[in-house]
């Protein structure tokens, strides 16, 4: 079984964590099962009460203490018992108290390592512009903290003005490290952003590509607020009689080269001959027992990539427009690699421009046609 992709929503009380919660559940597939662990102050859950009531499969609470701090010894008791009950596609973990979530973020990973049943997928931290003043503490340790950060949501810009949301920006660049981030909608940001490739969106044809397509348009912002991100949808369509695989070794390239300012997510089905390893050095073991060609499912998000065998297929191309790459879709060519990229704004054309460059997505040995749309 491949590990539960774990995602962490951290920040300050009220700064919007639950709301954003609440606006990615419509986003994901009907069928998919999302169990939250929340960490509550008081006796009285009443946002677990409210989550609990949005389509979410399960609800675990841990009251009175700071999951970070004196309630991470229960972390792993409550994960079993989502796992048991549940069953869950992912576990979304949102605590309060504490925007540096490293202590967090490491006994996860010691969990994954010691039971193979977690990955880490993502740390968003959630900032309330309205009522933030700042990180107050800028030393080499919070420094440290902040580097298990992959992604600051910025909420409530809305009530402010330009300057004070300017400050904001200015507060976190203190801290003299490249985090991604982006203004939610009103507390709403696209799970594409938020969210990895796990195995059951991989069976969704609308989250491969990340939810978008042409004939599905992304959610309308409202008029004030621009799109957050740029998405490029890539396709690999085989050519020739050799093994159906992509070169594993360009595709490593292109992900160790990707600055996680620019490149805040990718993910992919890809068809390949054997496994890559993850960023951690990891191999999904499983895959030895699949001679041939199997199939991935590749995550990469903020600099870190797991790399996990998997039954899903991939769709027909989409996005082809050029009449040489719809000769090369045939009965004889097959589709062995649908790739999204979720960029930071204003970087899309210069990656599409890099991409069709070539040497980072390709057909191993030769040949091989490569098509690259910008969704969004």
């Amino acid at each position: 079984m491949a590990p539960i992709p774990i995602t962490i929503v951290t920040g300050f009380l009220g700064s919007g964590k639950t709301t954003l919660i609440l606006n990615l559940i419509p986003q994901l597939p009907h069928t998919y099962r999302l169990a939250l662990l929340k960490n509550e102050f008081g006796d009285v859950a009443i946002d677990s009460q409210l989550a609990s009531s949005a389509a979410i499969s399960g609800v675990q609470e841990l009251l009175n203490g700071c999951i970070c701090c004196n309630l991470v010894g229960q972390l792993g008791d409550a994960l079993e018992s989502l796992l048991k009950d549940i069953g869950p596609d992912r576990i979304i973990i949102e605590t309060s108290g504490s925007a540096f979530p490293a202590t967090l973020a490491m006994e996860i990973n010691r969990l994954g390592r010691e039971t193979g049943n977690y990955v880490l997928d993502g740390v968003v931290v959630v900032i309330d512009v309205e009522n933030w003043k700042g990180y107050e503490d800028t030393s080499y340790t919070a420094k440290m903290q902040q580097k298990y950060t992959d992604l600051i949501v910025f909420n409530k810009w809305e009530l402010v003005d330009e300057r004070k949301y300017d400050d904001c920006l200015d507060r976190v660049g203190d801290l003299e490290l490249q985090i991604a981030n982006v203004k939610s909608d009103k507390g709403r940001v696209d799970q594409s952003l938020l969210l990895g490739l796990d195995s059951a969106l991989a069976k969704d044809g609308d989250s491969v590509n990340g939810g978008y397509s042409k004939d599905k348009p992304p959610h309308e912002h409202s008029k004030d607020h621009e799109t957050e991100v740029e998405v490029l949808s890539a396709n690999l369509v085989s050519e020739g009689d050799k093994p159906k695989s992509v070169d594993l070794d360009a595709l490593e390239t292109f992900l160790l080269s990707a600055p996680k300012d620019e490149v805040y997510r990718i993910k992919a089905i890809v068809s390949a001959t054997r496994a890559m390893a993850s960023s951690s050095g990891d191999i999904d073991e499983s895959s030895e027992s699949q001679p041939g060609v199997s199939m991935y499912i590749l995550n990469w998000a903020f600099g870190r990539w797991t790399f996990t065998c998997s039954n899903a297929t991939l769709p027909a191309p989409i996005g082809v427009s050029s009449s040489t790459a719809a000769t090369a879709v045939s009965t004889t060519h097959e589709t062995i690699l649908r790739m999204t990229i979720v960029l930071a704004r204003g970087e899309a054309s210069k990656w599409k421009s890099r991409l069709e460059k070539g040497g980072m997505v390709q057909q191993e040995g030769e040949g091989g046609f490569l098509m690259i749309s910008r969704v969004i």
